[in-house]
C-alpha cells in the first residue's frame, strides 16, 4: 500500500530498512560442518567402542573416538587445523591467543590438588567420623554421608573438587567392592545431581551461578538464604532416598576400611590444603593457581 502526502501525492511506502546478506567466510562454514560432525560423533561413540573391539590393529585410536569426552576437543583440534590451512598461522595463532581458557585451567588446576593423598585422605577420614555417628548398619551411614557432604562441600572447594573427590572415594570404598550394576548407576545419577545443586550455597562454586553473580549483587549471604538452604535440603533427601532404596545391600556390606597406605603426616597435610584454598582465591587468576599446581606437582 502507498501513502498520501499533504498535497495529495502518493509517497513509498514505509518498509524497514534491507539488511545486507551476510556471506560466511570459508573457515565459517568449516566451522558450522565440523559442529556438526562433532554432534553425530557424540551419538556415535558406541560405534567407535565395538570398532576397537572388532578392529584390534586400530584400537588405541578407537578408543580414543569412542570417549565422550574426547569428541568437542578433537574436532576442535581438527578446527584449528582447518584455520591453519584457510587463512594461515597468524590468523589461526591470534584467535587461539583471544580465547579465554582459565575456567577450563581451573578445573584441570582444581582436580589435581583435589585427587592427591594428602586431600583423599583428610576428606576419607572427616567421612568416617561423621559416619560413625550416624546409626546406620553396614555401610549406610558411609555410603549417605559421602553423597551428601561431599556435594555439599562443594559449594567452598567447588564443584570440580567435591566431583573428584566424591568419584575417588566411591572407587574405592563401593564400586570395588563388588556392588551391583543397579548401585553403581543410581550412585552415579544421584552424585551428579547433588554435586550440580550442592554447589549452590556460595557465589563462586557452581559455574551457572559465578557467571551472574558479580553483575546481580549475589552474596554469600543472599546465596544461603535464596537457594542455598533449598539445594541443601534436596541433596540430603536425594542421598536418603538412594540409601533406603539400597539399604539390604548396603547393610551386608562392611565399613569401609582405614584406606590402604602410611597416613600422610600433618605438615603435608596443611600444605595440600593451603594450595586447595589458593586455587580456589585465584580462581580468576591462572597465573596464580598454575604455581600452585606446579608445586604440588613438584
Amino acid at each position: 500500500m502507498r501513502s498520501t502526502g499533504e498535497n495529495g501525492g502518493s509517497s513509498a511506502p514505509n518498509l524497514p530498512p534491507q539488511r545486507e546478506a551476510v556471506t560466511p567466510t570459508t573457515i565459517e562454514l568449516i566451522g558450522a560442518a565440523l559442529f556438526a560432525v562433532a554432534i553425530l560423533h557424540t551419538f556415535a561413540t558406541k560405534f567407535f567402542e565395538h570398532l576397537a573391539h572388532t578392529r584390534p590393529t586400530h584400537a588405541g585410536v578407537w578408543h580414543l573416538l569412542g570417549e565422550v569426552e574426547v569428541v568437542f576437543g578433537f574436532w576442535a583440534l581438527v578446527l584449528v587445523v582447518a584455520m591453519f590451512a584457510t587463512d594461515g598461522a597468524k590468523v589461526a595463532t591470534n584467535y587461539i591467543d583471544s580465547r579465554n581458557f582459565t575456567e577450563p585451567m581451573f578445573v584441570f588446576a582444581i582436580m589435581v590438588i583435589a585427587g592427591t593423598r594428602p586431600i583423599l585422605q583428610t576428606a576419607m577420614a572427616g567421612v568416617r567420623l561423621i559416619a560413625r555417628v550416624i546409626p546406620l548398619p553396614g555401610s549406610m551411614g558411609f555410603y549417605f554421608t559421602v553423597l551428601s557432604l561431599v556435594p555439599l562441600l562443594g559449594s567452598f572447594i567447588t564443584e570440580p573438587a567435591a566431583m573428584t573427590l566424591a568419584a575417588l572415594i566411591f572407587a574405592d570404598s563401593f564400586f570395588g567392592s563388588g556392588i551391583s550394576s543397579r548401585l553403581k548407576y543410581a550412585t552415579l545419577g544421584v552424585l551428579f545431581v547433588n554435586i550440580s545443586i550442592g554447589g549452590t550455597l556460595t557465589p563462586f562454586a557452581a559455574p551457572p551461578v559465578l557467571m551472574v553473580a558479580g553483575k546481580w549483587n549475589w552474596d554469600i549471604a543472599f546465596m544461603m538464604s535464596a537457594f542455598g538452604w533449598k539445594a541443601a535440603i534436596a541433596v540430603v533427601v536425594n542421598a536418603l532416598g538412594a540409601t533406603l532404596l539400597f539399604r539390604k545391600e548396603l547393610g551386608r556390606l562392611s565399613p569401609a576400611d582405614s584406606g590402604g597406605g602410611d597416613p600422610v603426616p600433618l605438615p603435608l597435610v596443611l600444605v595440600h590444603l593451603t594450595f586447595l584454598v589458593g586455587v580456589v582465591v585465584f580462581a580468576h587468576h591462572p597465573a596464580m593457581f598454575t604455581v600452585d599446581v606446579n608445586l604440588v606437582v613438584a
